[in-house]
């Protein structure tokens, strides 16, 4: 019945711009939540009903076109706009926001295999702090994940020549992506030749290999002070007991071939889930530029994968990234879909009208 198309029509355009409405109510909800990248809502048409198919004519005749009803329309899409927006001050050294494309890496203690990272967790939102463990994490304790400072071997020139086990005997950055963790610190009973007690204990890391503590697992993180984050990434403070630097490690970034692909868990948190291509890590600004990922060596560039190199995004140190909810153009957007709505109930009101009218033509 035609009648009975016109109301299925304007009860799926109802349900569509409620859906609509919905999107906008998020986004405006969000106007104050860092990190926030708010939703854009397309229609499509629904299924269409074909009365008469077109011809192409004949010998005498003429073509005709296809006679078509539609029943409505449905939500096409509902995209993420993954844009750049502005940074707000926040005046805390270890917040940072990120100043292009990217997301900061972040999961639990476990550690990532050699795969593509896919159980890692992506955020926009650098708001970071120490745990009573010396872990990073962010604000829902989270651990960041980045390239840890570890133990390393050197030559007289004071060239790194090996990344070994945990010890002091000198640091290098590892380029193995490893929850970032404050260096341990030295105990009397407990503590490696020539350390005292105090000392900044670095991990040992080995290519394809998880940076570890060994035998010195078991020991405190150092106490510090002045604990800051740099454009760079990197992470330094000073140790409180020995009064010498430390340089935690650098803190990592991924990117995505298609960020609007990516898919929205809860809170800032994002997956790199089926539709958002492939992932890229390294560290900001091209800080550790021309590195193999996993400490690899050899001269076999083809199977590698490299850091990024020099013009990659940095870090705004002191700054979180603000919402990108735009308040004019959601409640712009929010009288468009209001109208939309009314409009379509007029066309069931309509409807029911001529089906009262119908239904009363025996009396």
């Amino acid at each position: 019945m035609a009648l009975a198309g016109s109301m299925s029509a304007g009860i799926s355009a109802m349900k569509a711009h409620m859906d609509a409405l919905t999107t906008v109510g998020n986004n405006v909800a969000n106007v104050n939540t860092y990190g926030y990248k708010p939703g854009r809502v397309t229609f499509k048409e629904s299924i269409y009903s074909t009365q008469a198919a077109g011809s192409n004519g004949t010998e005498t005749l003429g073509g005709t076109n296809p006679r078509q009803t539609g029943y409505g329309c449905s939500v096409g899409t509902i995209d993420l706009d993954m844009s750049t927006v502005n940074m707000e001050s926040t005046g805390n050294a270890r917040d940072a926001g990120i100043q292009g494309d990217g997301f900061f890496l972040l999961g639990d203690k476990n550690g990532v295999g050699l795969g593509p990272y896919t159980g890692l967790m992506l955020s926009k939102v650098g708001d970071f702090r120490v745990d009573a463990n010396g872990y990073i994490t962010d604000g829902y304790g989270n651990i960041v994940y980045g390239f840890a400072t570890c133990n390393a071997e050197k030559d007289a020139a004071g060239t790194v020549t090996k990344k070994g086990e945990a010890g002091p005997s000198g640091e290098a950055i590892s380029t193995q992506l490893v929850p970032l963790r404050l260096p341990l610190a030295a105990k009397e009973a407990d503590k490696p030749t020539g350390a005292k007690v105090g000392d900044a204990i670095f991990p040992g890391a080995k290519a394809n290999d998880k940076n570890v503590y060994g035998d010195y697992e078991g020991n405190p993180p150092i106490s510090y002070n002045s604990l800051s984050i740099g454009a760079d990434g990197k992470i330094t403070c000073n140790n409180d007991k020995t009064g010498d630097p430390v340089v935690v490690g650098y803190i990592a970034l991924a990117t995505v071939t298609n960020p609007s692909g990516l898919t929205h868990t809860e809170g800032p948190y994002y997956k790199a889930m089926e539709g958002c291509g492939d992932m890229s890590v390294f560290a900001p600004n091209g800080s550790l530029a021309g590195q193999y990922l996993n400490n690899a060596e050899g001269t076999d560039k083809a199977t590698m994968e490299t850091m990024l190199g020099e013009g990659g995004p940095a870090l705004l140190p002191g700054f979180l990234e603000a919402s990108g909810t735009d308040l004019a153009s959601e409640f712009s957007n929010m009288i468009i879909y209001q109208r939309g709505y009314q409009a379509n109930t007029r066309i069931v009101t309509v409807t029911d009208t001529m089906l009262e009218e119908l239904v009363n033509m025996k009396r």
